[in-house]
């Protein structure tokens, strides 16, 4: 089937199905005009795609972990236990990530409960704030 009715069927954009075969993610063959062709086998390796990406993987962790996992049409699974460290790494990346944002939104809401506790309200206070700090900083 040509990309756009490989697109409809999968619900991937086209400019999402040329990013995976540039990433190699995907192989379609070429007709002699240069339009791509998709096999059956395709929609199964782009619910895959999704499936991993859905669980946090970049496309360059997919590429590695893609062969080494199965459809079983609702969830993908293992094909071989040499994965697990990589899936390892890649939930500790995760966990790190997190963690990460949320002290970002900690510090967020510190950020508000004293904007809120200050009761500068005044437009003009903080217009004149935020000129004397970009005199400052001249």
């Amino acid at each position: 089937m040509r990309m756009g009715e490989f697109s409809r069927r999968t619900g991937v954009s086209q400019r999402s199905l040329r990013y995976y075969e540039e990433q190699g993610l995907l192989r379609p063959t070429r007709r002699p005009s240069g339009y791509r062709e998709y096999e059956e086998l395709d929609v199964v390796t782009v619910r895959g795609i999704r499936m991993l990406l859905a669980a946090g993987l970049n496309t360059a962790v997919i590429a590695e972990l893609l062969p080494c996992v199965v459809d079983e049409g609702r969830i993908l699974e293992p094909a071989c236990s040499s994965m697990l460290p990589d899936l390892h790494r890649e939930r500790t990346r995760i966990d790190e990530a997190a963690a990460a944002l949320l002290a970002a939104r900690d510090r967020l809401d510190a950020l508000i409960g004293l904007t809120t506790e200050s009761g500068v309200t005044d437009e003009e206070a903080c217009a004149a704030v935020a000129a004397s700090d970009a005199i400052t900083r001249a």
